[in-house]
């Protein structure tokens, strides 16, 4: 006997989305690149290549390595900045039937602040994911490294971004600190909808021969199966933390690992390096993902969030 369908649909902040399973910022491009593989409007949601105020030349070559079990990749952000991103792509973008999210990154607060305020219309986009944790690029008004690495300039930024929009806020956090849940709860006071975690582990890749770093930026982040299980722990000790939802990212292969994140505590999930393993994988990951939930019969996916 067969049993009723589970509904797959979340909700974050004030929008629904029709299922967990979204495509990650800078691994599917506009979502147009990945048109001729797979129906894109079966995406949760699309979350685009990050976009700054103004335009970045992004870091020098070359800039991507592959790593046993990931990839390495020092991007640097590379966009033609929010006016031109605004121009090219939001008449694209608004006419796919799924939810949009827009990547911002800054190199100060008042960055993202404009970023978003420039990029936000009445009903558009239905979210924002602010990058605070790209590893390849520097910024100011903190002693750390990387804007997700300091708890109180963190909170500012998502508290100056949600004055700008009305649309949900989802911070991006890095798994490069000491405790990611003290930064998770920051986001939480600084009024986001939610977090995502985690961006990638800083890394390097040698080359022997040459006896030199292969990356041109030396030091890249590295995404992909080899950082899933860091990527796990980062999201159950967020969970046991915060109340607002976490979407869990990091070496997201197969249908499985969705249901891995949730059951440490993430309501969805961002599928990334993938995207770049097999274009099409996505109609594998939510197949079987469906019929996971169809197997053991669950009925409710918040069954299934942080139960481990």
């Amino acid at each position: 006997m067969g049993c009723a369908m589970t509904d797959i649909k979340i909700k974050i902040g004030n929008k629904e989305f029709k299922n967990p399973i979204w495509m990650a910022s800078g691994t599917f491009g506009y979502g147009k690149e990945f048109e001729d593989f797979l129906d894109i409007e079966k995406i949760g949601a699309i979350i685009t290549k990050t976009v700054t105020l103004t335009a970045r030349e992004g870091n020098k070559p070359p800039r991507i390595v592959e790593t046993p079990a990931g990839l390495l990749n020092s991007i640097g952000l590379e966009n033609k900045g929010a006016d031109k991103f605004k121009e090219e792509m939001y008449s694209y973008l608004k006419k796919i039937n799924t939810k949009i999210i827009i990547s911002v990154a800054g190199g100060t607060g008042k960055e993202y602040e404009e970023c978003v305020e420039k990029l936000s219309e009445k009903n558009f986009p239905d979210a924002f994911e602010i990058n605070l944790s790209c590893p390849n690029v520097t910024h100011e008004g903190t002693k750390y490294q990387l804007i997700a690495q300091d708890p109180i300039l963190t909170e500012k930024i998502i508290k100056m971004v949600k004055k700008k929009t009305k649309s949900v806020v989802i911070a991006k956090l890095t798994p490069n600190v000491t405790d990611v849940s003290e930064i998770a709860r920051a986001v939480e006071n600084g009024g986001a909808d939610a977090v995502a975690m985690v961006n990638t582990y800083m890394g390097i890749a040698v080359c022997a021969e040459e006896q030199k770093a292969v990356l041109g930026n030396v030091v890249g982040g590295l995404s992909g199966p080899a950082i899933k299980p860091m990527a796990l722990k980062a999201v159950r000790d967020a969970y046991k933390k915060i109340k607002i939802p976490i979407i869990g990212i990091g070496g997201i292969m197969r249908g499985m690992d969705v249901v891995e994140f949730m059951l440490c505590g993430a309501t969805a999930v961002q599928v990334g390096t993938a995207n770049f393993v097999n274009p099409d994988g996505y109609d594998l990951i939510l197949k079987e993902f469906k019929d996971y939930l169809k197997r053991k019969n669950i009925k409710k996916l918040s069954s299934l969030v942080g139960k481990i």
